[in-house]
């Protein structure tokens, strides 16, 4: 399920270079994170872009990575001409797109809805090209959660002292752990799933599209769940270098990735559906009001910390405050 998603996503980067064929094809280089390399399933599908990209005039050279790090790195230094991160990793190139993982920020998929099709208008183009990089296309993977081993972890204040698979580049997660007195057991984007499956983690957060795919039903199952609190919204983002590309590709990519949201969220539904019922772990109602106010206060601290953009966390504010516009938060002058 994980790689269909991914699958779309892709797909959908690629289609928009239908718009720029030309006489004589232009290579470009687009750095392709697939934790199994040159065999693995997702580097498999960007062949099958390869070639219709060649048909629509961009000749792609395409080079796997095992480590997202890597293919950050390489990116960064222009050795690749695009790349595709998760929104973690793209926090390191435009603050704003990256802080639409921030915590709590966008509690639904109708929220995150409205806040890419906000992100994907041309006047939002001043909020997408940041130090020379361009944000070519936003594309939701769907709601994080936490998942145990433990079921009877069934609140914030029960996660005191219990280890946290947490990635090492996530400096918002990193705060999160360290704000309810986890454990940090440091993991990558290839190696969170097993220290959860294997015990070396007592808690991991992930989108449900992850689970099937990376068998976290391992972790979960017997005496473990997911806790129904969604913490975060997960996405995958496009990175070019704009220079490389004819000047009005990022835009059209971006027009091309809206409709291909419901997409997405389709996926993302599925992969909910196969899980076990049993496997859920539901909050008391009166609690919900108290995590959301904790997640506030660590957003609030991160944009402090200049982790997060003051700037989207107001219009994440104003977008949950439209659905929503009873919620307490709605009547106080921050964020």
């Amino acid at each position: 399920m994980k790689w269909l998603l991914i699958k779309s996503l892709l797909l959908s980067c690629i289609l928009s270079v239908s718009t720029f064929v030309s006489a004589d094809p232009i290579t470009r280089l687009f750095c392709v994170f697939d934790p199994v390399g040159h065999k693995g399933p997702l580097f498999n599908l960007m062949k099958e872009a390869k070639v219709l990209a060649l048909d629509w005039g961009i000749e792609l050279k395409m080079t796997a990575y095992t480590d997202e790090g890597v293919a950050e790195s390489d990116f960064r230094a222009k050795q690749c001409d695009a790349v595709l991160l998760t929104g973690t990793r793209a926090r390191n190139f435009n603050k704003f797109t990256g802080s639409i993982e921030a915590m709590g920020a966008i509690p639904t998929l109708e929220s995150m809805r409205l806040v890419l099709q906000t992100l994907m208008q041309p006047k939002a183009y001043p909020l997408l090209v940041e130090n020379g990089i361009e944000v070519a296309g936003i594309y939701p993977a769907g709601a994080i959660y936490l998942l145990t081993r433990d079921r009877t972890i069934d609140h914030v204040t029960k996660l005191q002292g219990q280890r946290v698979a947490t990635l090492e580049n996530d400096a918002a997660s990193l705060a999160m752990v360290r704000y309810v007195g986890g454990s940090v057991v440091n993991a990558s984007s290839a190696t969170f799933a097993g220290l959860f499956n294997n015990g070396t983690a007592d808690i991991a957060y992930a989108p449900l599209v992850a689970f099937e795919p990376l068998e976290m039903e391992k972790g979960v199952r017997d005496n473990g769940g997911i806790f129904n609190y969604p913490i975060a919204q997960m996405n995958f983002q496009m990175l070019i270098h704009p220079d490389r590309f004819p000047p009005s590709f990022g835009q059209k990519a971006r027009e091309l990735a809206v409709p291909r949201f419901d997409m997405a969220f389709e996926i993302v539904a599925t992969a909910q559906n196969r899980i076990k019922k049993s496997y859920w772990i539901e909050p008391e109602e009166e609690n919900r009001q108290s995590y959301d106010l904790m997640l506030k206060e660590v957003r609030l601290a991160l944009m402090r910390d200049e982790v997060y953009d003051p700037k989207a966390l107001k219009l994440f504010k104003r977008i949950r405050c439209k659905q929503n516009p009873s919620n307490p938060e709605c009547s106080d002058g921050r964020e």
